[in-house]
C-alpha cells in the first residue's frame, strides 16, 4: 500500500468518525440549544468565582469510585476501586483515587505527626512534618497498584468491567522527600540492608524492605496532584516505593526501622504472600509486572448502537521501568497490530495507548491488549502464567485480559484459551 493510500484510508476514517459523532450529537440532548439556535446556557449570567469551597467539577460528570460489599467483611477493612473507563490520560485525579484500607482511615492533626528513624543507624531521628517540608524534594509521577488487582480472575472471568478487573490501580504526581535524604541524616552503620515501614493507622501495618530501594527511588511523600496529599491516601505523609506492589507503600507512615534482616511480619507472611501450585508461598514478591488492560470499549463503554469507527484504548504499566510497545488483538490473539504511546512515557507511571479500529455490527471480537517493558519483560497469556501459578492465589496477576464485544456491541468480561 503506498503512503498515499494509507493517508487517503486515514483521512477517511477520520471523516467517517466525524460523521457519526455529529449524527449522534444531533440525535440527543434538547434540540433548541442545538446549532444554529443559541444554547440556554449562553443567554444568562452563570456562577462566578465560589471562594469558599473547594472546586467542584460538572454536575454531568459522575464518574466515582465503587465499593464491592462481599470482597470484605467491613468497610475500615476494604477496597474501592478506580473508574478506569472514564479516566483520560495517565493521572488519576485524586478524588477518584482506589483506596484500601486495614483499620479505617484515621483523622491525623498535621501537628501532632511525626515520623520516625531508628534502628541501625548512628543517630535515631524524629521529623515534624514542617521538617520534611524544608528538605529538598522532588515530584514524580508514579502508578500505585495493589497486588491484588485482578486477583478475582484466576479461576474464571468474573468481576463485570474494568473498574473491578483493573480498578486497584491508579496514577499520580507524587511530592515528598528522598529516603535517601533521611537516611543520610541519621546515618547507616554497616551490616544495615533492610528496613521495617510501619503505618499509624489502627492495623499498623508493616512490611520489610530492602535497603537498596530506599536508597534508589523511595521518597516520602506529603504532595499528591499538587495538593496535600489526601486522607484515603496517608495524610500527612505515606511512603512511595516506584513500581512496588502498593501494600508496601505504607500511608500514615510513622517509623522506619533500619535493620540487618527481613522481619517476616503478618502482612508478607500471612497475607500479602503468593500462593504457589505445590502449597508453598513465593517469600517475597516486590515489582509489579508488566501489565495492560483495555479502557475503551469496555463493558463499561459498549459499542451497542455505534458501528464504524472507535478508538481502542487503555493502559500499560510495569514496576520494572518504561513501557516500550503494547500490541492490540480485536481476534483474541491470532493476529496483532502495534499501539500508539501517548506521551509521556515514563518509568514506573501508567502509558496510555491508542490504536484506530473499525467494527462492523453483527461481528464478535475479542480484544486484548500485550504490553512490554524496556526491561524486555512481556505480558503473559492467562494459560502461561496458570501454568506457573496455578489458580490458588490473589496475588501478582498480570495475564492478558480479553474483553468480547458481542454482535449487539455489549462488551462482556470472558476468558478464552
Amino acid at each position: 500500500m503506498t503512503a498515499s493510500r494509507r493517508r487517503l484510508l486515514v483521512a477517511a476514517g477520520a471523516g467517517a468518525a466525524l460523521g457519526a459523532a455529529g449524527k449522534g450529537a444531533q440525535a440527543a440532548g434538547n434540540p433548541d440549544n442545538l446549532p444554529p439556535n443559541q444554547p440556554e446556557w449562553s443567554r444568562t449570567l452563570g456562577p462566578g468565582v465560589i471562594e469558599e469551597a473547594y472546586g467542584t467539577r460538572s454536575r454531568h460528570e459522575t464518574a466515582a469510585r465503587r465499593y464491592v460489599p462481599w470482597l470484605t467483611q467491613d468497610r475500615q477493612s476494604s477496597v474501592s476501586f478506580t473508574p478506569l473507563a472514564e479516566m483520560n490520560g495517565i493521572i488519576t485525579p485524586s478524588g477518584l483515587h482506589f483506596e484500601r484500607h486495614h483499620g479505617g482511615v484515621p483523622d491525623i492533626d498535621p501537628s501532632d505527626y511525626r515520623l520516625m528513624i531508628h534502628g541501625m543507624v548512628e543517630r535515631p531521628l524524629v521529623f515534624t512534618l514542617e521538617d520534611l517540608k524544608r528538605l529538598p524534594s522532588v515530584s514524580r509521577i508514579h502508578f500505585l497498584e495493589c497486588p491484588a488487582n485482578g486477583g478475582m480472575e484466576w479461576r474464571g472471568a468474573q468481576m463485570s468491567g474494568v473498574q473491578y478487573t483493573h480498578g486497584m490501580l491508579s496514577c499520580s504526581e507524587w511530592t515528598g522527600v528522598p529516603l535517601k535524604v533521611l537516611l543520610a541524616a541519621a546515618g547507616l552503620r554497616p551490616g544495615a540492608s533492610w528496613v521495617l515501614a510501619e503505618g499509624g493507622d489502627a492495623s499498623h501495618l508493616a512490611r520489610s524492605i530492602p535497603l537498596r530501594k530506599l536508597l534508589d527511588d523511595a521518597f516520602i511523600a506529603f504532595g499528591q496532584n499538587g495538593e496535600a496529599v489526601r486522607p484515603q491516601q496517608g495524610y500527612p505523609a505515606r511512603l512511595v516505593l516506584p513500581g512496588y506492589e502498593g501494600n508496601m507503600w505504607i500511608k500514615w507512615i510513622r517509623r522506619i526501622e533500619v535493620g540487618d534482616r527481613p522481619w517476616f511480619t503478618r502482612w508478607e507472611t500471612r497475607t500479602y504472600a503468593d500462593l504457589m501450585p505445590d502449597g508453598l508461598s513465593r517469600q517475597f514478591t516486590f515489582v509489579n509486572e508488566v501489565n495492560s488492560c483495555i479502557t475503551n470499549p469496555c463493558p463499561e463503554k459498549s459499542l451497542r448502537g455505534r458501528p464504524g469507527f472507535v478508538e481502542i484504548s487503555g493502559l500499560a504499566w510495569s514496576g520494572a521501568g518504561r513501557i516500550a510497545r503494547v500490541d492490540v488483538s480485536v481476534d483474541g490473539g491470532d493476529t496483532w497490530r502495534t499501539a500508539e504511546l501517548q506521551e509521556p512515557v515514563l518509568s514506573k507511571a501508567v502509558t496510555r495507548f491508542r490504536i484506530p479500529w473499525e467494527w462492523q455490527e453483527g461481528r464478535q471480537a475479542f480484544l486484548q491488549s500485550r504490553a512490554m517493558d524496556e526491561a524486555g519483560r512481556v505480558q503473559p497469556t492467562l494459560d502461561t502464567l496458570r501454568r506457573v501459578r496455578g489458580v490458588e492465589s490473589i496475588y501478582h496477576k498480570n495475564s492478558i485480559h480479553t474483553w468480547l464485544v458481542d454482535r449487539d456491541g455489549t462488551v462482556a468480561n470472558v476468558q478464552i484459551d
